[in-house]
């Protein structure tokens, strides 16, 4: 008798889920799927995330207008990088939203998706990508620092980050 286990990853702890089984996509998710991970997520933003915007209308602005660099394990997205490209007139790209299911933090998918991001700029030619930070968001802020995104100003809680491309 040969037993199958089709969700071998859920069965497996968290140390030992296999990165390589994560698919990154561009541009692929929908609103259902965008809306869904943010709800995984909101509480690992600084405040949480349903306290600043409704997720739904959120999740709608993203995929109509947003460049989404994904994350995907077993069908579902899991981290995921949403960046406006319309201002061509300063090549300036916005990146709205960083998020990663809790349980696959500190595997490289947020560098992973970074990079995707950082490459489809400067293929597209823009000079630069700006962010916005809470100052608390301490993990996020070291991850933007290690690819050289600096400082630019502070407005209360928040910091907006520059990336020289």
């Amino acid at each position: 008798m040969v037993l199958v286990l089709q969700n071998w990853n859920r069965l497996k702890p968290d140390h030992l889920m296999n990165t390589a089984a994560i698919i990154y996509k561009t541009k692929t998710a929908n609103g259902k799927e965008v809306s869904g991970h943010l709800e995984k997520c909101k509480e690992a933003f600084t405040p949480p995330l349903d306290k600043k915007v409704n997720i739904a209308e959120y999740s709608k602005k993203i995929v109509e207008n947003a460049v989404t660099f994904e994350a995907w394990a077993d069908n579902e997205l899991v981290g995921m990088i949403a960046a406006y490209f319309n201002d061509k007139a300063n090549h300036t790209g916005f990146i709205t939203n960083v998020s990663l299911i809790n349980e696959y933090s500190g595997k490289g998918i947020a560098s992973r998706l970074l990079d995707n991001c950082i490459r489809f700029a400067k293929d597209k030619g823009f000079k630069e990508i700006v962010l916005e930070v809470h100052a608390a968001s301490l993990p996020a802020i070291k991850l933007y620092t290690k690819y050289h995104f600096f400082e630019t100003a502070t407005q209360g809680d928040m910091k907006t980050m520059c990336l020289n491309l």
